[in-house]
């Protein structure tokens, strides 16, 4: 028998061999050089160049010697990829002779500004001249002078001399954001960055160019003269002004959170942030929080002692049991705060047999969606389909907007997208299919019979990213067109789409309806006079549940309502007892993602007063209830949580020390259709009601930021321009909107992204209120639009 000779590895088709400084490296087929010298730890300078965006060589400091068999000449590294047998110099005297060339020509008209820069101790440039720079100018004439700065924005200043013309900001406000509101003007030696006459940079994302860019020409209006880099303490987070988990760095100054800085995230955010995410700490800071318990003498909260707080707030909850038993205490909220608040809180429902608990506010989905095959933000970008059956990711989940726009412009994913409204996606949609409300399931079901569409769902993996597009409709509606969509292509998978930072987190962790009872049920238990004690955990009813009317009538029906939370707001101003909660950046924990990401949340900066995390405050509260949860510290805490089969995957972690996070273990389950509440005949002269929320809000997150409040649009109502000629008004024209319950004002504007029949509003808005007209027991609302009479 003859010995088998051993058989080579086979090589890979992808590796490319080169050689960088002297030293045998191995590439990546389409690599770009700049890109495999960093992995190969050789930094090339560079001004231009940005990971997440296309190629230009504008700035040319990435000039280094390459010979690629016909000789080394200096070549730019980010516009050139490897070939095998490449020779790469990147420190031979020809490139630091170009390299100190192209320093000298940037600096010929950059202010020397560094000492009042806020870019001054973290600019590249100015790095970049100590580093790679000759040292002294051999120009002396006088720099080139513009108006300083200007504001492009209500949120971004724009400094022209210190440009340096790399064109980061406009590739990422036409590649990344797909909104081109700020591009290059004039020709040569008057080239500038500019936003067009008239027009704002007003983009979601405005305050990434802020970070992207090389010097001090841009900068935030929020943190602007704030601090000094070397002043600054840090630490890595997550941000939870939405649910899609974006990494962060949170930057202190004197115990004072001053900026929020986006973490490059592979599986996340790749670096992006929203402005509302990026300036809401300003939030943090007002002196509006509550900073001491409080508890209500007659019609005014006094402030008072801890002890006496939780000794009033046992004794309501003492009361209530005692007299009408457990199911007269409810818990709505804590999707705000931590796993760890969440849980512990639960530990205290369970411990005092209280069943009504819901972290959504009537919102959102039902916690089962969870249980459904799931997608991840990677997965859903890499799918042959996207379908979209959610809200405007554009205003409600801003980096997922993000990865999903790369996704179908740059690597050519098809997103199927069916709206009562047109999105922000809308435009790079291989197919936008607009409904009315309540129609969507008959509307999915035939898009889906359509041979091209059924070819397209069958080229590669689905996925389908659902939440509630509309407010003033059933959710049962967006169940049964998730369920046609899954019965059509059964290996889809779902990722949702749930409104507040720590949804999905805090109904895993225990706060999700029992029994079907949800924040609606409670709120009309407490109505009927069933609840004696409402606990509001960091929750707003007021702002933030569809039905005005319902809420009025369910906290004005509970006979007590203790709230924990960080400001004094509509709802917890009439709380019996008020217990102030240590916000975002202030206490540390881990939160959970629209995936089940769960990554860390790091505490930067002491609590305000004497604030607590809610965690804390449910575990003493439960000492003065007689109750023992076995949690006396953020670790007991977590190594409860991780006893929950969903969190068992991170049992072994390091909580406080996770990074990229660890993915919840989530059940794959079948999706059953739905029981939908029948649709009501259409009157003809009525429109059906879509109400969504924007970006910006009469919430208090942005209401208590100074620079984020000026920035919500205010009350209005959007109708097609064929319909406003139906009703006889004009634009800006005041008109009544009737529904069976009451009647409000608004002004009209004109919107052809409004399918005809239908209108749209903004949700929760400083002017008079939708949500009035929003009945949460009705299917649909259909509304009746008129002039406003004189």
């Amino acid at each position: 028998m003859t010995a088998v000779e051993p058989t080579e590895a086979p090589l890979d088709p992808n590796a490319v061999p080169i050689s960088i400084n002297g030293r045998e490296v191995v590439a990546r087929k389409g690599e770009l050089i700049i890109a495999a010298a960093e992995r190969a730890g050789e930094y090339i300078p560079r001004f231009c160049y940005h990971e997440r965006m296309s190629s230009v060589g504008m700035c040319r400091m990435c000039l280094v010697e390459v010979d690629s068999g016909r000789g080394p000449q200096l070549t730019p590294t980010c516009m050139v990829q490897v070939a095998p047998g490449m020779k790469v110099e990147t420190e031979s005297p020809t490139t630091k002779r170009a390299q100190e060339g192209i320093i000298e020509l940037l600096l010929a008209n950059h202010p020397l500004d560094c000492p009042v820069c806020d870019k001054g101790g973290e600019c590249p440039l100015q790095d970049q001249s100590f580093s790679h720079g000759p040292g002294e100018s051999r120009f002396v004439e006088e720099k080139r002078h513009y108006e300083k700065p200007i504001a492009i924005s209500d949120l971004v200043y724009l400094d022209r001399e210190r440009c340096i013309l790399c064109d980061r900001c406009t590739r990422f406000a036409d590649e990344v954001a797909g909104d081109a509101l700020i591009h290059f003007i004039e020709r040569g030696n008057t080239t500038q960055v500019m936003t067009f006459p008239d027009e704002p940079f007003s983009s979601y994302f405005s305050g990434n160019t802020v970070q992207i860019c090389p010097v001090g020409a841009l900068t935030a209006k929020p943190y602007r003269f704030k601090a000094r880099p070397w002043d600054l303490e840090e630490a890595e987070s997550t941000c939870t002004t939405c649910a899609v988990g974006c990494r962060t760095v949170v930057q202190s100054s004197r115990d004072e959170v001053v900026r929020y800085l986006g973490v490059d995230s592979d599986a996340v955010n790749w670096g992006w942030l929203c402005d509302r995410g990026r300036f809401g700490f300003e939030a943090l800071n007002s002196p509006e929080r509550v900073t001491e318990p409080l508890v209500r003498d007659g019609d005014t909260l006094v402030p008072t002692t801890w002890s006496a707080a939780f000794e009033a707030a046992a004794k309501l909850i003492k009361d209530t049991i005692d007299t009408a038993g457990p199911s007269s205490v409810a818990i709505i909220g804590g999707a705000r705060g931590t796993n760890e608040d969440a849980h512990a809180w639960a530990l205290l429902a369970d411990a005092l047999d209280i069943a009504l608990v819901d972290a959504q506010l009537a919102d959102g989905l039902p916690a089962a969606v969870h249980a459904l095959p799931q997608a991840t933000i990677d997965s859903a970008c890499a799918a042959s389909t996207i379908v979209l059956l959610s809200p405007d990711l554009k205003n409600e989940a801003g980096a997922l907007y993000l990865r999903v726009r790369d996704a179908a412009v740059h690597k050519g994913r098809r997103i199927l997208e069916f709206t009562p409204k047109a999105s922000g996606l809308t435009a790079a949609a291989w197919r936008s299919v607009g409904y009315e409300p309540g129609s969507q399931a008959s509307v999915v079901r035939t898009t889906l019979a359509q041979a091209e569409v059924v070819s397209q769902l069958r080229a590669g993996p689905v996925v389908v990213i659902v939440g509630r597009a509309n407010l003033a409709e059933d959710p049962r509606y967006t169940l049964a067109a998730l369920h046609e969509v899954l019965y059509a292509v059964p290996g889809a998978t779902v990722l949702p789409v749930l409104t507040r930072g720590n949804v999905r987190g805090a109904l895993t962790a225990g706060l999700a309806p029992r029994a079907g009872n949800d924040t609606a049920d409670i709120l009309r238990a407490a109505a009927n006079g069933k609840i004696g004690t409402l606990v509001l955990l960091g929750a707003d009813p007021a702002s933030d549940v569809p039905d005005l009317d319902l809420v009025r009538r369910g906290l004005a029906g509970a006979r007590s309502i203790i709230s924990v939370d960080t400001f004094l707001n509509d709802s917890s101003s009439k709380a019996s007892v008020v217990l102030p909660a240590a916000a975002y950046a202030e206490k540390a924990g881990t939160t959970t993602n629209i995936e089940g990401r769960v990554t860390r949340v790091a505490e930067r900066v002491t609590p305000r007063g004497t604030s607590r995390a809610d965690w804390m405050i449910a575990a003493e509260l439960a000492d003065y209830l007689g109750v023992d949860l076995g949690v006396g510290s953020l670790a007991d805490v977590q190594a409860s949580l991780a006893r929950i089969d969903a969190f068992a995957p991170i049992a072994d972690a390091d909580l406080g020390e996770l990074h990229d996070g660890a993915l919840l273990a989530m059940p794959g389950g079948s999706s059953h259709a739905p029981d939908v509440p029948d649709l009501p005949m259409r009157n003809s002269y009525d429109y059906r009601l879509v109400v969504g929320k924007v970006m910006y809000s009469d919430s208090v997150g942005t209401a208590q930021s100074p620079s984020l409040e000026p920035l919500a649009p205010g009350a209005s109502l959007h109708v097609h321009p064929l319909d406003i000629e139906r009703i006889g008004v004009s634009e800006g024209q005041q008109v009544t909107i009737t529904s069976p319950r009451t009647s409000v004002v608004l002004p009209v504007l004109a919107d052809d992204g409004v399918v005809r029949g239908t209108v749209w509003a903004p949700f929760n808005q400083p002017g008079a209120d939708i949500r009035e007209l929003i009945d949460l027991a009705a299917p649909v609302i259909d509304v009746r639009v008129e002039r406003l009479s004189a």
